[in-house]
């Protein structure tokens, strides 16, 4: 491993560590600490679509044109240690819900911004960008593992003493660390710096939304903003789940998603060249629907194994669609609008699916509250039926195409 590789895995680790360190226990925190309700958990959680609807904006009016993008990277990564140091000091959601929104403004920009950075010192991304990207999921992974098994924050005993408030002081730390580490890191000058728009649609990317008169691709588009609302339960309501039935290390266990997520990535393009693109696109949200029935059924005792394979499942429900779907709008789109088709995709699915689908877990959630906590069966039956839906309209729809992926 080179010098550049290696300084872009310690980026891409710190990028996920500071993601996964704070955002998959958030749910359990502000439940548990500071006693918001399910609607204000999906607010919380909202902010990451308000962050990835702005970031666009950020990226190519400002990034592509005007500033180098590790320099970029490095002041919005500043600016997250100082919010993230103020969600840690916050009492009440009331104070902390300004600072979270603040914070996801600042942070979903710097996704685009390493991979920007990265690709940037590489002769072909296609081989060299896995072998980088993967220490981002890494990253994610020893995140959780440093909460459940070496600070336990996340036990019942440190949730019912706040313990979790911890954990935005050890991003803050990470923020911090990667904001200075960021200005070390190789040149990466703006793409298009001297280069004119030929017009608003071009800056913004909205040239990419010619792909939707293609009927496959629109059936596709909108099957992405649909299964995104199932998506946000998960993020919103796995750890709170786990941790409230009696699943012990909750967090820790949960990076077993991510571990599956690498495996399933090494054999998504095999899949794709064998099976095509709507065989693979459909496992992925099958496995979406079979994931939440197991978390209907499943419990902290003799149903825990149901939980387990439910959290293993991330891989196929992750890669099989949303890594398939990349690579399927890649395919469709033109030279000239491939990354604004990669911008548009992003946007509806993170953006305007998952700000639906975090309210509508909120509203669900709350509507299943009981003295001892939650009624969780229903919870989870209604993503694992939307799913369904979903599933069955895409297969009646979207005719198969021909696909092809690189190993």
């Amino acid at each position: 491993m080179n010098t550049i590789t290696i300084r872009l895995s310690v980026m891409m680790f710190l990028q996920f560590f500071i993601w996964g360190g704070w955002f998959v226990t958030l749910g359990t925190f502000l439940g548990g600490t500071l006693g918001a309700t399910g609607g204000e958990i999906g607010m919380a959680f909202s902010t990451q679509s308000w962050g990835a609807i702005i970031a666009p904006f950020i990226i190519g009016l400002i990034a592509d044109r005007f500033f180098n993008a590790e320099r970029i990277l490095g002041i919005l990564h500043l600016v997250g240690a100082v919010l993230m140091y103020l969600m840690y000091q916050s009492g009440d959601f009331a104070s902390f819900y300004p600072y979270v929104l603040g914070y996801m403004i600042a942070y979903m920009p710097t996704l685009a911004l390493v991979n920007s950075v990265s690709f940037g010192q590489m002769k072909d991304p296609t081989k060299e960008f896995g072998k980088i990207r993967v220490w981002g999921t890494i990253g994610w992974i020893v995140a959780g593992l440093v909460i459940s098994y070496v600070f336990s924050w996340d036990s019942q005993q440190a949730i019912a003493d706040g313990m979790l408030r911890n954990t935005f002081m050890l991003c803050a730390i990470a923020s911090a660390a990667l904001g200075v580490y960021s200005f070390t890191l190789p040149a990466t000058p703006p793409a298009s710096k001297g280069k004119q728009a030929s017009g608003l649609g071009e800056l913004l990317g909205l040239d990419a939304l010619s792909l939707l008169k293609d009927k496959n691709f629109l059936v596709f588009f909108l099957s992405s903003v649909l299964i995104c609302i199932p998506l946000a339960f998960y993020y919103q309501n796995a750890n709170p789940f786990l941790t409230e039935i009696g699943v012990e290390n909750a967090t820790g266990k949960m990076t077993l998603g991510q571990v599956s997520e690498v495996l399933f990535m090494l054999a998504l393009p095999l899949f794709l060249n064998r099976f095509g693109i709507k065989l693979t696109l459909m496992l992925g949200m099958a496995a979406w629907v079979l994931r939440y029935a197991l978390f209907a059924l499943g419990d902290a005792d003799g149903g825990v194994m149901l939980l387990i394979v439910g959290i293993a499942l991330h891989g196929i429900c992750y890669d099989f669609f949303f890594v398939s779907g990349q690579i399927y709008t890649n395919a469709k789109a033109t030279e000239q609008c491939k990354s604004a088709a990669q911008g548009l995709i992003t946007l509806a699915t993170y953006g305007v699916g998952m700000l639906v689908g975090f309210w509508v877990a909120g509203q669900v959630t709350d509507s299943y509250v009981t003295n001892a906590g939650h009624d969780w069966a229903p919870i989870w039956y209604f993503p694992a039926g939307f799913a369904l839906v979903v599933l069955v309209i895409f297969v009646l729809l979207f005719k198969g195409e021909k696909v092809e992926a690189n190993d």
